[in-house]
């Protein structure tokens, strides 16, 4: 962390096809080894499957996947005297999101269906109905800092 000046956070440009940084976020999410355009074709194909399947806008259903899987509470190891204790914080809105997006990625990944864009579409699906993998992770994450709620007075 540098000592004196605060780090400018970086804008990210709006994705050239829809128009929004929850895309382009997406895309930079997906990409492995920087091969950016197949990340894009990958996340595009996925969006046009979801389109097929439900006859909605696809994006809509892409931002309300990632709304619903935005964890609001995670915990937190703090160790005080000998003892390490899961202390539950508030997930800030920019990490919320991070982790919307790599649970959705992870969870899709584990899917069984056979190319990546399907296991994408149908994970965004049942994550916009509440149902599936990194809907299940959100509500663990939950349950756990629900469950340690008594050392919520270490917070830092």
């Amino acid at each position: 962390m540098p000592r004196k000046k605060q780090i400018a956070k970086r804008e990210l440009p709006a994705d050239p096809k829809h128009g929004s940084v929850l895309v382009t976020r997406f895309i930079n999410t997906v990409m492995k080894q920087g091969k950016r355009s197949t990340a894009e074709r990958i996340v595009y194909g996925a969006v046009q499957i979801l389109e097929q399947k439900t006859g909605q806008d696809g994006i809509s259903i892409l931002k309300q996947a990632v709304t619903n899987v935005k964890p609001q509470l995670e915990v937190k190891s703090r160790r005080v005297g000998g003892a390490t204790y899961q202390v539950p914080v508030e997930v800030r809105p920019e990490r919320r999101t991070a982790l919307a997006l790599r649970w959705l990625i992870s969870f899709a990944s584990s899917r069984p269906d056979h190319t990546f864009q399907e296991k994408l579409a149908s994970e965004l699906l049942a994550a916009s109905k509440n149902e599936g993998g990194a809907i299940k992770k959100r509500e663990d994450t939950h349950r756990m800092a629900e469950a340690n709620k008594a050392f919520a007075h270490y917070k830092w």
